[in-house]
């Protein structure tokens, strides 16, 4: 408990230097807010008038407790673009994200431990050599082509999948129009996935106690179950927690190409329109959630590892 309360108070000042961060750098390179909503018709007089309603007439530190104020009252006004509350945006944009992201992340965790560590113990095979070299052809090749080719052959000649699209519907979402974007999205996160895991689990089959266990006359399948994945799963969860905030962002190109209305497409239009607000309560959500992700990676280290001391 001491930890996680020692933990939770050394993210107040991190998440300070990013609020600041953030505040000087939409300050010092954002351009001017009120020519940007004015528009290139606009007279100077109605730039001013808008520059006095969004308090940018006030000294700088007035803005920034104004900032602050919206970061701790969830209230980041309305896009500039769409006129639609930042807070309802987000609401709306978030679960078709999770509809796709969240499959893909399991799906990646499931297939590629097992994988790895099945390669990982015929080290030097026939089979490892071949899932080496087929991972690497398959890093070697664009997610572009993996989503052009997935839907010219899934899509238009088969038929199994519509080739883009969304509903308002969670299940039709799940079973019609995310299978595509998970399946093409798997395939490519596979290869370095088992590449990555394979070369913790050999870390691991290299050291003492792995050679004291067999030496102890303990089955190959207890070793590598019970020892081997075991000690693995520190830098595995590692390398899970580091792609865990992306889960919540969602993927530009998954979500433009299969015309998924999520959180990634939305902060790409955003970037797209110089819509401020939207860009800026994203950027702190985003500092917030990999700041609570890293916190309970590193409470399940404990959790994996009971050896591990939290300090």
């Amino acid at each position: 408990m001491a930890y996680l309360l020692r933990r939770l108070w050394q993210m107040v000042p991190t998440l300070a230097g990013v609020v600041l961060l953030v505040f000087v750098l939409f300050k010092a390179f954002g351009g001017d807010p009120a020519e940007i909503l004015a528009g290139l018709n606009a007279t100077p007089e109605q730039i001013a008038a808008i520059r006095q309603e969004l308090g940018l007439d006030r000294p700088w530190y007035v803005q920034l407790g104004r900032f602050v104020g919206q970061i701790l009252s969830f209230d980041w006004g309305r896009s500039w673009a769409t006129g639609e509350p930042v807070a309802q945006l987000f609401a709306s944009r978030l679960p078709a994200t999770l509809t796709v992201m969240l499959p893909i992340l399991v799906l990646e965790v499931v297939l590629s431990i097992p994988l790895a560590l099945a390669v990982a113990a015929v080290r030097g095979s026939l089979t490892d050599r071949a899932v080496m070299v087929l991972t690497t052809v398959a890093l070697s090749v664009s997610f572009l082509v993996y989503v052009i080719v997935g839907q010219w052959l899934f899509a238009f000649r088969l038929g199994w999948f519509p080739v883009q699209g969304w509903s308002d519907s969670v299940w039709t979402n799940l079973l019609r129009y995310a299978p595509l974007p998970v399946l093409l999205a798997v395939a490519v996160s596979l290869a370095p996935q088992t590449r990555l895991y394979r070369s913790f689990f050999l870390d691991e089959m290299g050291q003492d106690y792995v050679r004291t266990a067999r030496a102890k006359g303990l089955a190959e399948r207890t070793v590598l179950l019970k020892h081997v994945l075991r000690n693995a799963m520190i830098p595995i969860l590692t390398n899970i927690g580091a792609g865990l905030p992306g889960v919540f962002v969602g993927s530009f190109l998954i979500e433009v190409f299969f015309s998924i209305p999520g959180l990634g497409r939305e902060v790409l239009l955003a970037v797209n329109r110089s819509d401020y607000p939207v860009i800026q309560a994203f950027t702190i959500y985003l500092a917030v959630l990999t700041m609570a992700i890293n916190l309970l990676t590193d409470l399940l280290y404990k959790a994996v590892d009971p050896r591990v001391e939290l300090k």
